[in-house]
This record gives structure tokens, sequence and C-alpha cells, in this order.
């Protein structure tokens, strides 16, 4: 929810220790992590130490249904629809075929948040393309994602018990779809509204 990682070889040590399984949730790392995109454990270097891999597949590569888990045999079930398989079989192979787009979506993503932080907000999180903009209040949180709403704009906004208290943060992904005329314009957004609520000056 920060846009950062886990702290993997605690993790790790931790549960072999007390005999605990290990679980990461990949739905935001599919495809785009690790030196040969193979995920948040081959990042984290903790390959062969996490005992189940799970991901929705409708976050990192923009699907509306599906998923995969892997683990051991006596833990894993793998229900896809036919075409879902396909489309997703479709997107890896995009991905896997160059750079090309994880690149775009980089500095696509590095583009926004310079506009945002030059504007004065606060944009949390290292390289991922879903970026938290943090405010802090929950109520203003809920307003500005409204209003951006309004202006045609979706974003989600997310307060406690989701996050900490006094964390609350406007979720945003960068597309590869995204032109720079899309960032600007959002960004502009932001700024609009983050106005007309007191969040800017």
């Amino acid at each position: 929810m920060d846009g950062d990682s886990i702290p993997p070889q605690e993790i790790c040590r931790l549960a072999s220790r007390h005999g605990a399984l290990v679980f990461v949730d990949e739905c935001r790392a599919t495809g785009f992590l690790g030196p040969t995109r193979g995920g948040t454990d081959e990042l984290l270097d903790v390959m062969g130490q996490v005992t189940i891999i799970n991901s929705s597949l409708g976050k990192a590569l923009g699907g509306a249904t599906g998923g995969y888990t892997t683990g051991h045999g006596a833990l894993v079930s793998l229900l896809l629809p036919p075409a879902v398989v396909g489309c997703l079989s479709k997107a890896l192979n995009l991905l896997l075929e160059s750079n090309t787009i994880i690149h775009s979506i980089a500095a696509k993503t590095q583009w926004f948040c310079s506009k945002m932080e030059a504007a004065g907000f606060t944009v949390s999180g290292d390289s991922h393309p879903i970026r938290p903009v943090m405010l802090g209040d929950a109520q203003l949180t809920s307003r500005m994602a409204d209003d951006m709403l309004k202006r045609d704009i979706f974003v989600i906004g997310f307060s406690y018990p989701v996050v900490s208290k006094g964390k609350a943060r406007i979720w945003v992904q960068i597309s590869a779809v995204h032109n720079k005329e899309d960032i600007d314009c959002r960004a502009e957004a932001f700024v609009e509204v983050g106005q007309l609520h007191g969040a800017l000056p």
C-alpha cells in the first residue's frame, strides 16, 4: 500500500524458524519485477523460499479477471477460463518480447511523479507505476478522489483501516497506453482539485 517492497529475507527466516508458510501476493508485480521479470521472489532473492505465490492478474497486467497460484500440489488449484488464459498469455508474451513497454512505463511514471512533486504533492514509493499520493486526512482523500472522478479521472482513495491512521492516500496507476498529454492532464487535475480542497496553497 506504500508502493515499496517487503523485507523478504527476514520474513523467510522467521517462517523457517516457526514452520510457517510464506505467501506472496504478486498481483502488482507480475511480469515487471526481477532481473528476468520473474517476480518479487526473484527481485528480492528468495526464490525457492516462498511457499505460495498468487496473482489476480488484474493489476500489473491490466486484466479484469483470472489469476494463478503456484506452490505445492496439495495447495494449488488453477481454474482459469480459456479466454482469460489466452489474453494473459499474450500480455506476458508482449512483455517478454522486449523491454520497450517496461521502459515506457518507467519514464511515464517518473514524469508524473516529477510533475506532482513540483506542484507540492508527496508521492510515495520507488519505481513502481502504481504510486500513492499521500494526503494524510481521510475526508480530504475521499473528497479529492470524488472530484477527480467528476473530471473523468478514475483514482482510488484509501484510508483507515486499509492503511494506517493519518496515512490516507490516493492511488494512481500509470499505464502503457497513457501518453504525455494524458499524464499532464491528470497532474493538472490533481493540482486543481488539491487547491480546491486546501491540500495545496
